[in-house]
């Protein structure tokens, strides 16, 4: 899976070399179904004024919008950055079953802050915890984040 977690990466990192250079977080996510992505999603909450534009929700809204609604429970995402407590609330609404990402997110991240409604297995309704694997290209969503920090110290 690591060589296979690293390509899917390379693609998010594009996709949040695409919200930096628009002047968001550097986040990007994909779903892969079978090896295919089915959904992309680029972070662009500061740049339309709407909080719900992160980009692992971006990128289940379009694979809904490409018609996999009924197949999310069998699809990967993979993401720059750890889904932050709204995007792992619809990740289990969803059932997504397994997530591989970059970087950890202090306070707010779904696995890693107090917070941590990816790991949790006491909502009944959303069944079993997705596997979640992290530190997938984490020098490359590092070195996005600090040039998404010094934009915002100029």
């Amino acid at each position: 899976m690591h060589k296979e977690a690293e390509y899917y990466m390379h693609q998010c990192l594009s996709l949040a070399n695409m919200a930096l250079a628009a002047g968001n977080p550097p986040v990007g996510a994909i779903l892969v179904l079978d090896g295919n992505i089915i959904g992309t999603g680029i972070e662009s909450g500061k740049s339309t004024g709407d909080i719900t534009n992160h980009a692992e929700i971006l990128a289940i809204r379009s694979a809904i919008g490409n018609g996999y609604a009924d197949h999310l429970h069998e699809a990967y995402m993979f993401t720059t950055h750890e889904p932050c407590i709204m995007c792992s609330y619809m990740i289990r609404h969803h059932r997504i079953p397994e997530i591989v990402y970059g970087t950890a997110v202090p306070y707010i991240g779904g696995l890693t802050s107090q917070f941590s409604l990816l790991s949790t297995e006491d909502v009944p309704k959303w069944g079993s915890k997705p596997m979640i694997t992290g530190g997938i290209c984490l020098e490359e969503c590092n070195l996005l984040n600090s040039q998404f920090s010094a934009t915002l110290n100029k």
